[in-house]
């Protein structure tokens, strides 16, 4: 068959194609594709309310973890033995009991189990070191001292172990303590970028909570119990209280001044924020100068103790020795 032959019947046929419904559903499909394109490239969206949803999301999620939690911490069993030794000495409404859970909370141990376990061995380890001691210096009598050496050994035991559980507490403030402090630069550099994001104040810190978590836990956990009392609490300023009250830096103080003031005028946070910043990182820095310049003082003592006296045998020993030879021939 020739071309021209070929050609006739494709002209022949191509009516009854173009006439055809669905050759005419298609072509309406692709028109209709067409403009939605045009529409979407040229029509400008408002990310606000999309914005606004998943906050509120995000917050309804907080809220209702926040009561599950509290649901289950109020469905506990029965009491054991440090709970009931606890209630029994009724040490939970001492005043002694107020001031433990605040060392608790700057801890960073919130639990009311944290509180019984902290009074059952603020209770119980003076009476055991007080036992291990008598066991040690009357039963065993290890170290043959007289009564009054076992005497002044059972009250030193009987005092470290009543201090026992303060300075368990105090060394895990200091470290924790010490870990926020390191991680506040880099808190407050993203505090910063979501404020110039547009996110609001609970939304920002829940969002730094969760970039954070895994470089630095102590702080996304204060962070992220803030943006939860942010929603909860009827008063906002008092969720920033809270804050301040569990993390006692100056940098996190001069954060919640600067949080306060931009709650209650409307000032700039974001320039606030970069300052604090700044002020952070130039402190770390001249702390970390301050014991370089300490180094060489803190290696006297060392030094005298323990290497100059080596350097003095190795330098002096042998002409003190050749002198001692010398006098003896005489």
């Amino acid at each position: 068959m020739s071309a021209d032959a070929v050609r006739a019947q494709i002209e022949a046929l191509l009516p009854a194609v173009l006439n055809s419904p669905l050759m005419l559903a298609a072509a309406l499909l692709a028109c209709l594709v067409t403009v939605g394109s045009i529409w979407v490239a040229f029509v400008e969206r408002d990310p606000l309310p999309g914005r606004l949803k998943a906050i509120e999301a995000r917050r309804s999620q907080l809220r209702s973890q926040a009561l599950a939690a509290r649901r289950r911490a109020g469905r506990t069993e029965e009491p054991g033995l440090m709970r009931k030794v606890v209630g029994h000495l009724k040490l939970l409404r001492s005043q002694a009991a107020t001031a433990a859970q605040g060392k608790l909370l700057r801890a960073g141990w919130r639990s009311r189990d944290a509180l019984v376990r902290f009074l059952f061995a603020k209770a119980i380890s003076p009476i055991a070191a007080g036992g291990i001691a008598a066991l040690l210096f009357y039963g065993l009598d290890l170290f043959h001292l007289s009564a009054l050496g076992k005497l002044a050994g059972s009250t030193g035991f009987t005092l470290f172990g009543a201090y026992l559980p303060d300075l368990y507490v105090h060394n895990a403030f200091q470290k924790r303590s010490q870990a926020l402090r390191l991680a506040l630069p880099d808190g407050f550099d993203l505090l910063v970028i979501c404020a110039e994001a547009g996110l609001s104040l609970d939304a920002a810190l829940e969002r730094v909570s969760r970039e954070i978590a895994e470089a630095a836990p102590e702080l996304a956990d204060e962070l992220g119990l803030t943006a939860v009392e942010l929603s909860f609490l009827p008063e906002r300023t008092k969720a920033l209280e809270n804050l301040a009250e569990r993390v006692p830096l100056a940098g996190m103080r001069a954060l919640i001044n600067t949080l306060v003031q931009t709650e209650r005028y409307g000032t700039p946070l974001s320039q606030s924020l970069r300052v604090l910043s700044a002020e952070l990182r130039t402190e770390r820095m001249m702390k970390a100068e301050e014991k370089a310049a300490r180094l060489p003082v803190t290696l006297t003592l060392p030094m005298v103790l323990f290497i100059m006296p080596s350097l003095f045998i190795v330098l002096i020993g042998p002409a003190i020795l050749r002198t001692i030879d010398a006098l003896s021939r005489l």
